[in-house]
């Protein structure tokens, strides 16, 4: 990892899990709309940002929506979401997350953070942990959600680094795609099955080493 200069990482099933909070306020809409939702069908939409997750769910839907509509929902699943996060403390932080971001710091790496959550600097407020990184990436700041690459390329200009000369980290089907169209390294977390493009494959943050 010597030839590395930045570090990307993804937030959500990586840094922490908000995975769950996004999984109970989707799951609310869904029903609502008369969309069944459930575990598997949550899996579809890691990765992707919050209109286009609405739009999968509403396709199952047996309405049809207005683009007001959709941007109500939107905004109503984003409120319920705020209201959960808002309890989150340091404890949410996933088993090796400030281990590693501590490792990629004393190693001379820029660290950046690429999340499709336009909350994710709310969340990295509660987490406490900010100020590890050199930038942050959210949804707000982009045109494209992943797998298109905009979101690795624009942390990699924003930090000054080549992107061939950055890695990410990401637990997504979705995100792994976007580093690699990125033309990055990609360290996946999570399943080596479903992960099957990433270049290596660990359980969690607790596993990550920079040898």
């Amino acid at each position: 990892m010597k030839d590395f200069k930045a570090v990307i990482f993804d937030l959500d099933g990586v840094i922490t899990d908000t995975a769950r909070y996004h999984y109970l306020a989707w799951k609310r809409l869904a029903e609502a709309e008369g969309v069944h939702f459930d575990e598997a069908f949550n899996e579809h939409l890691k990765g992707i940002d919050r209109m286009g997750s609405l739009e999968l769910i509403l396709a199952s839907s047996p309405r049809s929506y207005t683009d007001a509509q959709k941007l109500a929902l939107a905004t109503a699943k984003n409120e319920h979401y705020k209201e959960l996060i808002a309890t989150m403390t340091p404890a949410d932080l996933l088993p090796g997350a400030v281990d590693a971001l501590d490792a990629c710091r004393a190693a001379g790496l820029k660290i950046g953070l690429a999340s499709v959550s336009r909350n994710a600097f709310t969340v990295l407020d509660s987490l406490g942990i900010t100020g590890k990184f050199d930038y942050v990436v959210d949804a707000g700041t982009i045109a494209r959600g992943k797998p298109d690459p905009e979101i690795f390329l624009k942390a990699a200009h924003e930090l000054g680094v080549p992107p061939a000369d950055c890695f990410g980290v990401e637990d997504a089907v979705a995100g792994v795609a976007s580093i690699k169209a990125a033309g990055m390294y990609a360290i996946g977390v999570g399943d080596p099955r479903v992960l099957a493009q990433a270049d290596v494959v660990i359980p969690d943050l607790a596993a990550f080493a920079l040898d």
